[in-house]
């Protein structure tokens, strides 16, 4: 504890905390994320977790789209017209009424932008009467998806300036804005206007505070009712202390080993299965990351459900088949156990970062497991950047990263970055899957259901068996909540903290 009690920024973070602490009737929120700008398109997740913002399509646990200030939605028969019906009598906090003509207004900055809205064919978004109109160029089947987006969220006239930034932050959420201080901290309070059902807790604050340490001890001494993002070392000191309940829940965020397979010792799929098969992802996820059920056997976590393979078997290791598939392509072991293929050693570089902390650590148990194999693995712990950059120059040869599923709740838009004809930067390196390619298409301009399900699962399979990229771990948020506070529960997709759904304890 000296360390932390020591370091002026946890100091500082502490002094906030305690001026706000023990308010009754004020929830108060602490994470590391910083508010570093009123604009949706750089800072917009924080105000629809917080319910401040509100986006025209939400998504369900199992990231399927349903209504928000959208009512519902039809699409025309060439699939090049969307047509959404908003909810009649739905206000801003500023009093002014949502109208189809200020929901287009607001898309149309947001597609101006950077943003997940650029991702779609998008030929123009217009008010059509009640209705908003997003007319597209080629089919796109995830544009909802997109529309839930925080960048997408739907804010008041008033909130942006001639130029069309948002310098305020006017939603429709069910709390509004009483005080922010960028990039620190913020206070809401209940908006009574909201068209759905009034919240139970009726404030909250929002603290931004970096350091896990400074927020685990937030939690401790009750300057925090929830501290979201546990490192695993206070996830498990926090699990003793009655006074708190610690909540995790696996997220769509998946540490992925992402391999060159125009490399000679990787280009066979036999030889990226054996390097899979000699990793100890239940040990590593028990010893480094103190939760058994983040081993991944799989790229796609169960959070995401139309993409987890069922029938799958866990995360086992198998040494014993992983030497047989590399001898079968001409591996031999010398007297000490290492391998070697006409004359060349089996050597390999894995470049990784410590932006995520927990990454060089897995990469040096991965190095050791590997070892074990006969493969001798040199761990190269630099900057995130220098992944994307050996892909672009041919010079990665393993990198070890964590891969963002979920950016907007479909995956389908990530995939098509990851495992294009190209590649990706945060995916694929010299392998392409023809038939993947046409899956993907397919889902683009699907809509049937059953179809689009049965096309998601084949994807799943053919990257289960290829391992373009090699499946480590799967990420959990985690959260310590005070007692006092009731009905918390974790979104798998991290785009709402529910506060709406909470309630003091009796």
């Amino acid at each position: 504890m000296m360390p932390l009690r020591s370091s002026l920024l946890g100091a500082g973070l502490l002094a906030v905390a305690a001026s706000t602490h023990a308010t009754e009737g004020v929830l108060d929120i602490v994470a590391p994320w910083e508010i570093g700008s009123t604009d949706p398109a750089k800072a917009g997740y924080v105000y629809t977790r917080l319910q401040i913002g509100e986006t025209l399509v939400e998504v369900d646990n199992q990231g399927h789209p349903r209504p928000g200030l959208a009512e519902s939605w039809t699409i025309a028969d060439d699939q090049l017209s969307w047509r959404f019906a908003l909810r009649p009598g739905v206000r801003f906090h500023d009093g002014s009424p949502l109208t189809a003509e200020v929901a287009a207004r607001a898309l149309q900055l947001a597609l101006a932008k950077p943003g997940m809205l650029t991702e779609a064919p998008i030929a123009a978004i217009t008010a059509e009467g009640d209705e908003l109109q997003i007319r597209l160029t080629s089919p796109f089947a995830p544009l909802p998806a997109l529309l839930a987006h925080s960048s997408a969220q739907i804010l008041a006239p008033a909130s942006y300036d001639e130029a069309g930034e948002a310098t305020r932050v006017i939603g429709t959420g069910p709390y509004r804005i009483e005080q922010l201080q960028m990039p620190q901290k913020l206070t809401a309070a209940a908006f009574n206007d909201y068209w759905d059902e009034a919240p139970a807790i009726e404030r909250l604050t929002y603290l931004a505070a970096g350091r896990g340490e400074t927020r685990a001890l937030m939690a401790e001494s009750g300057d925090a009712d929830i501290v979201f993002t546990l490192d695993p070392a206070s996830q498990a000191r926090l699990q003793r202390n009655q006074r708190l309940s610690v909540h995790a829940e696996p997220i769509p965020r998946t540490v992925t080993l992402k391999l060159n397979a125009g490399h000679p010792f990787l280009a066979e799929p036999e030889a990226r299965r054996a390097l899979s098969l000699a990793l100890d992802r239940t040990g590593m996820a028990v010893a480094l990351l103190r939760n058994p059920e983040a081993a991944a056997g799989q790229l796609f976590p169960p959070s995401l459900t139309d993409w987890h393979l069922s029938e799958v078997a866990g995360a086992e290791r198998d040494l014993e088949q992983a030497r047989a598939l590399l001898a079968g392509l001409g591996w031999q072991a010398d007297d000490k156990g290492m391998l070697s293929r006409n004359g060349e050693p089996f050597t390999l570089t894995l470049t990784t970062f410590a932006d995520r902390p927990e990454l060089p650590l897995l990469a040096t148990a991965m190095q050791d497991q590997l070892r074990e194999l006969g493969i001798e693995l040199t761990v190269n712990v630099s900057n995130s950047s220098e992944i994307p950059a050996g892909h672009r120059d041919g010079s990665l040869q393993l990198g070890l990263m964590a891969r963002n599923f979920a950016l907007v709740p479909d995956p389908l838009g990530t995939l098509l970055q990851d495992f294009g004809p190209e590649g990706g930067d945060w995916g694929a390196m010299n392998w392409h899957s023809p038939r993947l390619g046409e899956i993907l298409q397919q889902l683009l301009a699907q809509t049937d259901g059953e179809t689009v399900s049965g096309l998601r699962i084949e994807a799943a399979g053919i990257l289960h068996q290829q391992l373009p990229v090699i499946p480590v771990a799967w990420y959990q948020q985690t959260a310590a909540v005070s007692n006092k506070v009731e009905g918390f529960s974790i979104d798998p997709f991290e785009r709402n903290y529910r506060v709406s759904e909470m309630r003091w304890a009796q």
